[in-house]
């Protein structure tokens, strides 16, 4: 991203609202803001595999392993405002076994880039299904999107639930049931 195209760019956008980007509290704005979109958008800019990294590991084991309550920040591609929530990410190893951060990874990998949540739910899922090869995989991702809170109905206690599930997590009603009672287990 050409951060100085996009700096200048902001520039323009604040004179077009009617701000003086000359003014003390703004004469940074248009910088900070291209650093931030650069930062908020880094999955256009990076690998998957480089992410994952070859940390796929043998399993001996084929358990349910869920990593829950994974925090995530997206940028809604209809109105460029932010949405934020948690991402809840389950999978059967058949022989394979993926290194925890990674789960973590995967989902900010899809999430830094602008999205809807349907569409950043079931690229989750099938990431991890692809990688590990896994019998069946669940992805939850329960968000608040500001484009709701702050602007058009303007419900700020709204939270939108998406599911992805795949393999055995979509065939299987009991095995779909347990990832689902165990994600909303207190925490210990």
């Amino acid at each position: 991203m050409n951060t100085d195209r996009v700096a200048a760019l902001m520039r323009e956008l604040l004179i077009e609202i009617g701000e003086d980007p000359n003014r003390d509290g703004l004469l940074k704005t248009p910088e900070r803001f291209a650093h931030a979109m650069n930062f908020l958008t880094q999955g256009y800019k990076q690998d998957l595999h480089e992410i994952v990294n070859n940390a796929i590991f043998d399993a001996e084991s084929n358990n349910m392993i869920i990593m829950r309550d994974i925090e995530l920040y997206s940028l809604c591609e209809h109105h460029v405002l932010p949405f934020f929530g948690r991402a809840h990410v389950g999978y059967i190893a058949r022989d394979k076994v993926i290194g925890l951060s990674k789960i973590a990874r995967i989902v900010d990998y899809f999430a830094r880039r602008l999205q809807i949540q349907e569409r950043l739910t079931a690229q989750i899922a099938r990431a991890i299904m692809d990688h590990t090869n896994a019998e069946g995989v669940g992805v939850v991702v329960e968000c608040r999107h500001l484009c709701t809170m702050m602007r058009g109905v303007e419900k700020q206690t709204s939270i939108m639930t998406t599911s992805s599930v795949l393999g055995s997590f979509h065939d299987d009603e009991i095995t779909r049931q347990e990832f689902l009672q165990l994600i909303n287990r207190k925490a210990y």
